[in-house]
């Protein structure tokens, strides 16, 4: 079975990234949306709120698992048995800090594989900071990301 990780703090879940990861199911058996604590960003929604929002638009797929982490995703990567992670590129400024990440990464651990997907043309504008920006300024996020995670932030912002 081919696996891989797709890390990162989905705070909240976007098109792009749910882009990614149908993307990322056409390369591999399963995928396990692996979500950072992230303590360092300080995210509006909790991580249980994160794994939650990601089983819902998930839900029934087999192949999409969501958990939580802290530490190095070479670690989780080694306790989840895969030495793949999946990385999101929407543009050129995106690659510098990717391209990096992957370098320290495979410096952790030589085994460990990134592979950068590109979402839709229509999905590379849309990242989770100008989801939060655009609905705490009262603007509709309905083309950004699901109606469940619309949900959510309209409850964390009501």
């Amino acid at each position: 079975m081919k696996k891989a990780l797709y890390p990162g703090t989905f705070d909240p879940i976007t098109l792009g990234h749910i882009d990614i990861i149908e993307r990322a199911l056409h390369l591999f058996d399963e995928v396990t949306i692996a979500i950072a604590t992230s303590e360092a960003k300080t995210p509006l929604f909790s991580l249980e709120e994160r794994i939650d929002q990601i089983e819902t638009i998930f839900k029934g797929n087999k192949n999409v698992r969501a958990i939580g982490f802290t530490g190095l995703v070479v670690d989780l990567a080694k306790e989840e048995d895969t030495n793949v992670l999946i990385r999101g590129l929407r543009a050129v400024s995106d690659f510098e800090y990717e391209f990096q990440l992957a370098g320290m990464n495979r410096k952790l651990n030589n085994k460990i594989e990134t592979i950068f997907l590109m979402s839709d043309v229509e999905n590379q504008i849309i990242s989770s900071k100008f989801v939060k920006e655009i609905i705490e300024l009262g603007g509709d996020v309905r083309k950004f990301t699901t109606k469940s995670t619309v949900k959510a932030l309209k409850d964390k912002y009501a």
